[in-house]
């Protein structure tokens, strides 16, 4: 069997050290990965963005993917009244039962329910628009007073009287207590647009679909229109859910390919990547038939890693099994040997390595003199 130089010189060396009864078999190898595992999608999307390439190195935890989520945000300023989704939910299931995934109690907590019926008898009055801003006063003494704005207006009916809702954006009223509406700040009569009973604006109902992947709010939480509450994802999660749409890898070893692509759509459980885990490398040996002999599954050998001029890596390892085909090379017959050991970040895939391993003295002698 053909061994480099060094190698070659490095056994005759041992030989003379070992005692008489035992000498060192070297065999020549590589790294190899005994199997493969994946990591998947927990739930389907599109695929943001992949953050690792083929042939890197990651460790447990480590971010391989980035999903994208649907976002769901506060429609209006106020506080969170109350939340009844929480990460894993279904959306729709969460809905079907509470109404909502959560509710906001807007800022502006009353309305008025009004209608032209009691305004100044003109042209003017008896028409309103959509997002006006009035001005109000109780009819019983107008010590209570402040501004609103119209947020909804229904089609006139046979009489010609215009029923519409006032959102209160100022002033402090009763529930219950009859107001005027005014389009004048001095509250004059001629302006007087109708009447209209204070009431209490009902909370604001936020929903979403597919399965909730994150909260961003809590009960209680002040909130501004526009601010993120909640993301979404689809398909189930069933109950197994990341923390955020950031997915991260479940064990460490080597990328060994990227399945999926960035702006591609993914379901759950597709493989976002493919790793060769670091507890599955192995040595993948030739061992010469002459040489069968002096090899055993369960052998315990060392591994040698010619990664340092001055400083040669040896590691612990055990044959695990010895193939029962062989393969031909330059007129010798070989028989591959795997020998499983502990890799660690200086390892990497189809790196050479020299396995050592006992052999009958009177058969080393045998290889000393040239009958490989």
């Amino acid at each position: 069997m053909k061994r480099r130089p060094f190698a070659a010189a490095l056994i005759a060396a041992l030989a003379l050290a070992v005692s008489p009864a035992l000498a060192e078999l070297a065999l020549d190898g590589s790294v190899v990965s005994g199997s493969s595992e994946t990591v998947r999608a927990p739930y389907g999307g599109v695929v943001e963005e992949i953050l690792v390439r083929e042939g890197d190195l990651i460790a447990l935890g480590d971010p391989v993917a980035s999903l994208v989520t649907t976002r769901v945000y506060a429609p209006q300023d106020g506080a969170v009244a109350s939340v009844f989704a929480q990460p894993g939910d279904s959306a729709e299931g969460i809905i079907a039962r509470y109404g909502a995934l959560l509710y906001i109690e807007p800022t502006n907590r009353y309305i008025v329910q009004a209608s032209t019926e009691k305004a100044y008898n003109s042209d003017a009055t008896k028409y309103v628009h959509i997002g006006e801003r009035v001005y109000l006063s109780c009819t019983k003494d107008g010590t209570h007073r402040g501004t609103a704005r119209i947020t909804k207006v229904e089609t006139a009916d046979e009489s010609g009287v215009t029923k519409y809702t006032l959102e209160v954006t100022g002033g402090e009223f009763y529930i219950g207590e009859t107001v005027g509406a005014f389009r004048s700040p001095d509250y004059d009569s001629s302006t007087r647009i109708g009447r209209g009973t204070v009431g209490q604006a009902e909370p604001v109902a936020v929903s979403g679909e597919g399965s909730v992947l994150k909260l961003h709010v809590a009960p209680g939480d002040a909130v501004e229109r526009g601010q993120l509450l909640l993301e979404t994802v689809t398909g189930a999660l069933d109950g197994l859910y990341a923390g955020d749409s950031t997915i991260v890898s479940d064990l460490s070893g080597v990328v060994a390919s990227v399945d999926a692509k960035s702006g591609a759509p993914v379901e759950k459980n597709a493989s976002l990547i493919t790793v060769y885990p670091f507890d599955k490398l192995q040595i993948e040996a030739k061992v010469n038939v002459l040489d069968l002999y002096a090899v055993h599954e369960g052998d315990a050998v060392e591994i040698e890693f010619d990664l340092d001029p001055d400083s040669m890596r040896r590691y612990e390892g055990t044959v695990d099994s010895i193939s029962y085909v062989s393969s031909g090379e330059e007129g010798q017959i070989y028989y591959n040997a795997y020998i499983s050991f502990e890799a660690d970040e200086h390892v990497r895939l189809g790196m050479p390595a020299i396995v050592y391993l006992n052999e009958p003295a009177d058969e080393a002698a045998d290889t000393e003199n040239g009958e490989e």
